[in-house]
């Protein structure tokens, strides 16, 4: 009888269920390059169709007012990954950056890596027992700092390339992606991965960061659902982009783009089949998922003759902006063993992550390593409806959006928005005005000088870089 107990405890253990042989959730972190505020149906697209992702909006917490580190890619990545706010990463412009020199300024020079030194939020799940598993853009530094120099143990198509260098289709000229074979998709390639890595690491917690190159250009539809979004723009009242103009740029204000429609549609069909195939493995409930972008849609360009694919109206501008149509996103959170769908209104930011995960997967918070960010874990408990007392996004560089140096200030519901060129600031109140659209610069003086000293009492703390006055 003695020697049947070791066999009869193995059998034990081979009927436990998953969730009970560790008490660690899964982490599938799903980023999205350039997705808009406005292009999901459940955050009101009527054009674009989303039901998996409106799907996994039903198992959590949908926000009203998330906000992206930065109005471009890497800093916000840089963010995520460290939970440190850009500036304080040095990480100010999408690397390497656009630096045009006929200008009034030169903008400030900005390290072109995520440093060794900092501790990722692959490092830290590493360290304590997670398989790490990357698949997608990266953007974050050129060889010596890729995924799998920063914790990650395998890493699917990063490098340091912003966009997929062979778009979208195969061959991919990825030096860190073989090729599929000819008219193989990337989206689907990656969620291909993406859900092998899982079938590997069923029994172990595991951080699976699939980062998406889409909806980054170039535009180029999927060939799958391209003629059924073809055939939806005919039914549309505007079927030509409606631009406004934007200071520097021109801002595309419906959606309109069959092409982009299906790029969509292509996202939200490899969405499904993760959560699927979670659900599947009896792996969804003690998965933590978290889905959203790197900043806003790509609605705003410099040169009229240019067309952005995109729109996030009524939001102000897009991608490259510091209003709120380039830095407001899509932010989805579906924790571990949730039965309840929530909206939430409470502003948060890309920062926020970190701390998220580290107190879900029962690992002691690490402040000097996050210091911008926020556990989000009370606020999703229910335990408080605060986040942030302030929010500041600093990008004190040109950008092909039109956008000019500057950077912005939101504390409660006032915004201040500020451009170095004209040292001219502006100000906003987003409860009563979301778009952006009523200058109160000059009607509220006094509120003008307190979000002034205190973004520049910021800037002070952080030891925030300007821009140089260009004198060639």
């Amino acid at each position: 009888m003695l020697r049947a107990i070791p066999v009869l405890f193995f059998l034990f253990l081979a009927c436990t269920p998953i969730d009970q042989k560790f008490d660690k959730p899964n982490v599938l972190f799903i980023l999205v390059d350039d997705l808009g505020w406005k292009d999901l149906s459940c955050y009101g697209s009527s054009f674009y169709e989303t039901p998996n992702i409106d799907r996994l909006a039903t198992m959590g917490f949908r926000f009203s007012q998330a906000y992206a580190a930065h109005p471009v890619c890497s800093p916000t990545r840089a963010a995520i990954m460290t939970g440190k706010h850009p500036t304080r990463l040095n990480i100010t412009d999408w690397i390497p950056g656009q630096n045009p020199k006929g200008r009034k300024f030169l903008g400030p020079n900005d390290l072109q890596a995520l440093p060794l030194e900092e501790k990722t939020i692959a490092e830290a799940l590493k360290e304590d027992g997670y398989k790490t598993f990357f698949a997608g853009k990266w953007h974050l530094g050129d060889e010596g700092f890729f995924p799998e120099d920063q914790g990650f143990e395998i890493n699917k198509g990063g490098h340091h390339k912003g966009s997929p260098p062979g778009g979208y289709y195969s061959p991919y000229k990825n030096p860190k992606l073989e090729d599929g074979p000819k008219g193989e998709q990337l989206t689907d390639r990656l969620t291909d991965e993406s859900i092998r890595f899982i079938n590997q690491n069923k029994q172990t917690p595991f951080l699976l960061y699939l980062s998406y190159y889409t909806v980054h250009t170039p535009i180029q539809a999927h060939r799958d659902y391209l003629s059924k979004f073809q055939a939806k723009k005919k039914t549309l009242q505007d079927t030509l982009a409606i631009k406004r103009k934007e200071q520097g740029g021109f801002t595309v204000q419906n959606q309109y783009n069959a092409d982009y429609a299906s790029m969509v549609f292509a996202l939200d069909q490899n969405v499904g089949r993760l959560i699927d195939h979670l659900e599947k493995e009896d792996l969804l409930d003690n998965t933590l998922v978290i889905f959203t972008s790197d900043n806003g849609g790509l609605t705003t360009l410099e040169k009229e003759q240019r067309t952005a694919p995109t729109s996030v109206f009524p939001l102000r501008a897009g991608k490259g902006w510091a209003y709120e149509g380039g830095i407001r996103v899509p932010l989805i959170v579906k924790t571990p063993k949730n039965q309840e769908a929530k909206i939430i209104n409470t502003p948060v930011v890309s920062m926020d992550f970190y701390p998220t995960i580290l107190e879900y997967s029962n690992i002691p918070i690490q402040p000097k390593q996050h210091p911008d960010g926020i556990s989000l874990k009370p606020l999703l408990e229910g335990k408080t409806d605060k986040a942030h007392s302030l929010m500041v996004w600093d990008f004190p560089h040109y950008h092909g959006s039109g956008w000019t140096p500057g950077r912005a200030l939101r504390k409660g519901p006032w915004k201040l928005v500020y451009f170095f060129e004209e040292n001219r600031y502006e100000l906003y109140h987003l409860k009563q005005d979301p778009g952006e659209k009523i200058d109160l610069a000059s009607e509220q003086p006094v509120k003008l000088e307190e979000m002034k000293k205190i973004l520049n009492q910021w800037a002070e703390d952080m030891n925030a870089q300007t821009p140089i006055k260009n004198t060639i």
